[in-house]
């Protein structure tokens, strides 16, 4: 193994015309299932929500394709096989959300909403400023999560087609065209079509995944030990690939910055909308329920399978040569499956990564479009008399608009690993909408002007210690990397920004008036939620 991890790397990465054809193939079938499943769109519910036509276990593959995102495959390789034990702080962090998901969210929420998280936060609220706070949360938590999904797709297919990091406009371009493709998706199939795609990426990924995890552990005998010293033995860092420090243990800021990482993952799922919306796409709380249970089981495999990745890229590749290519740390898993099978590997695992783009990005798009169609236009503009074609001709308008920005923040931020970028997003949802969601459904005092001060508080506060912190200016993996306006010193605000928000619930509660308290909606929220009682006709209407 050892001979195998130190030969020399290849001056180009597969063959353009393999990777292309691969690519189209993929298109071409997921794109029949899109157009098919099209077929069956007649009503808001079936293009918001599929029809709550999905069972369970369904629902959970799919959740687990809209979760396993390329901040999964291709960020957290990448990072384990950079920087080694630290980079796979990032899997725990995703796979330990799933809990809070489990046991605070995923039930309640299904019982009393409809399509959005505006529906549960105006349940026994004012109608159009909570709906309006939450569509407006919803919108810039997607805009964050879809700019690490367009760079891993800039990076990947760069990788592929041979451009070099050199030029810019030809990734820009290849991100472009992604961005093009994920508004087809949605404007064609909506929910139920984007469920189809997430189902299949979902199947392929982890089947991608254990084919390669057995490969690389084939090679070393299947011997971790083994796998784990070639790595360090490939690997300018040396033993302390295997030990934690390499990104948070240098100072004590540097601690600080891995806790509010680390609390930013673990609490920032359950206030994820692409993520909150797919409870709807299931007929009943109980299958609700089994759906996250499935996603647990399938992403929990999956993260195991990124420690062998990682490790097996540092070990076969080499950190040296992963940070060089196309898309940086990206790269990694790509890469990988180039040295075990070749072309034919390098493809269908390219294919498969980029299937995990589109389907993310394709649930993100939806999710941005229908919050602002339901929550926004049809019940804050129109005041609820919106027409129900309307409101789904409103949000395929704004499925296109939210594809362009995105295309154009793809852009920016071409090359930055992907899981980084992810976890940004994560801190936003959670600074934005978990306090608010929990407070609304567990606290009977809470009000309209809790919720609009716990949801914009932390909104604000979040994006402006990202702005001024060194992600976006200062350091040379800055976004912006020839100014410096840095003033926050964290890479990751949600230690401050998520309790802030917590805060900020309290705070506005007490300073609302009494009056905005509704205790018999409480009452009929608390026990809707709990026991499901009137919520399916709740929905019907």
């Amino acid at each position: 193994m050892s001979t195998l991890a130190q030969a020399p790397a290849p001056t180009t990465v597969g063959n353009v015309f393999v990777n292309i054809g691969i690519f189209l193939a993929f298109v071409i079938v997921t794109l029949v299932f899109v157009y098919r499943a099209s077929r069956t769109n007649r009503t808001a519910s079936d293009y918001y929500a599929a029809g709550r036509s999905f069972t369970g276990p369904q629902n959970g593959v799919a959740i687990a394709g809209d979760y396993l995102s390329a901040a999964s495959f291709l960020g957290i390789a990448g990072a384990i096989a950079v920087n080694g034990y630290d980079g796979f702080l990032y899997s725990i962090g995703f796979l330990v959300a799933w809990l809070v998901a489990l046991l605070l969210v995923a039930e309640l929420l299904r019982n009393t909403g409809k399509f959005t998280m505006g529906d549960v936060l105006a349940f026994r609220m004012r109608q159009r400023p909570v709906r309006a706070a939450a569509a407006t949360s919803t919108l810039v938590v997607s805009f964050f999560y879809l700019l690490a999904q367009m760079a891993g797709a800039g990076g990947l297919i760069a990788l592929l087609l041979q451009i070099p990091n050199s030029n810019r406009l030809g990734q820009s371009v290849v991100i472009a065209v992604v961005g093009i493709l994920m508004i087809v998706y949605v404007l064609v199939g909506g929910m139920k079509g984007t469920t189809y795609v997430q189902i299949i990426k979902a199947v392929l990924l982890i089947i991608g995944a254990a084919v390669m995890t057995t490969w690389v552990l084939g090679i070393s005998g299947f011997n971790l030990s083994g796998l784990l010293g070639d790595a360090v033995a490939n690997s300018p860092k040396g033993e302390a690939l295997l030990n934690p420090g390499l990104i948070y243990g240098g100072s004590s800021l540097a601690r600080i910055d891995f806790l509010s990482l680390g609390l930013a993952l673990v609490l920032g799922t359950a206030g994820l909308p692409h993520i909150l919306m797919r409870f709807y796409t299931v007929p009943t709380a109980k299958e609700a329920r089994r759906s996250v249970v499935w996603a647990i089981w399938l992403i929990g495999i999956f993260y195991l399978f990124t420690l062998i990745l990682g490790y097996g890229a540092a070990a076969l590749v080499g950190s040296e040569q992963i940070a060089s290519a196309p898309g940086g740390a990206n790269s990694a898993a790509p890469l990988l499956a180039y040295r075990l099978g070749g072309e034919i590997l390098l493809g269908l695992i390219s294919a498969v990564a980029f299937a995990t783009i589109l389907a993310v990005v394709a649930g993100l798009t939806i999710t941005a479009s229908a919050s602002f169609a339901h929550d926004v236009y049809a019940n804050v503009i129109k005041r609820g008399k919106a027409s129900p074609d309307e409101e789904v001709r409103v949000a395929r308008t704004t499925a296109f608009v939210v594809g362009i920005v995105a295309i154009v923040g793809g852009i920016l931020v071409n090359g930055i690993n992907v899981a980084f970028l992810v976890a940004l997003a994560f801190a936003v949802a959670a600074s934005s909408n978990l306090p608010t969601i929990l407070y609304s459904l567990f606290w009977r005092r809470f009000n309209t002007t809790g919720a609009l001060w716990s949801i914009y508080g932390g909104l604000i506060s979040c994006v402006l210690l990202i702005i001024f912190s060194p992600v976006v200016s200062g350091p040379t993996s800055a976004i912006f990397k020839n100014v410096d306006f840095s003033l926050f010193p964290l890479s990751n605000p949600g230690i401050v920004s998520i309790p802030l928000s917590f805060l900020l619930g309290i705070v506005g509660t007490y300073v609302g008036a009494n009056r905005e308290v509704d205790e018999a909606k409480f009452a009929e929220m608390e026990v809707r939620s709990l026991t499901g009682a009137g919520s399916e006709k709740a929905i019907a209407h």
